[in-house]
């Protein structure tokens, strides 16, 4: 099982890119729902990453995939900006997920 990353936010799949976590990113917020919905089909990925940002713009979808889906495991993350949560940075946000 792997990491699979959604942003809409290029700095923050650049950073996880660097990690080795794969993902896709969306220009378009609209796109971010599907690629969701996408996500939770394929059985390789373990835990499932989003930014804060799509969260916020898809709550059902989020509610729905954590209630109904054994895997993936949804994780939200900040963005490179990190306007939403202080305190956090992606660096300590990949290091609490995955130990690196």
């Amino acid at each position: 099982m792997k990491f699979y990353l959604i942003s809409d936010d290029r700095d923050t799949l650049t950073g996880m890119h660097l990690a080795g976590i794969e993902g896709k990113f969306c220009e378009k917020i609209e796109d971010a729902e599907q690629a969701m919905l996408e996500a939770t089909k394929d059985d390789s990925i373990g835990i499932l990453l989003i930014t804060d940002s799509i969260a916020t713009a898809f709550p059902e979808t989020v509610s729905n995939i954590k209630l109904n889906y054994s895997t993936p495991l949804l994780v939200e993350i900040p963005n490179s900006d990190n306007t939403e949560r202080p305190g956090d940075s992606i660096l300590k946000i990949v290091h609490d997920v995955i130990g690196i």
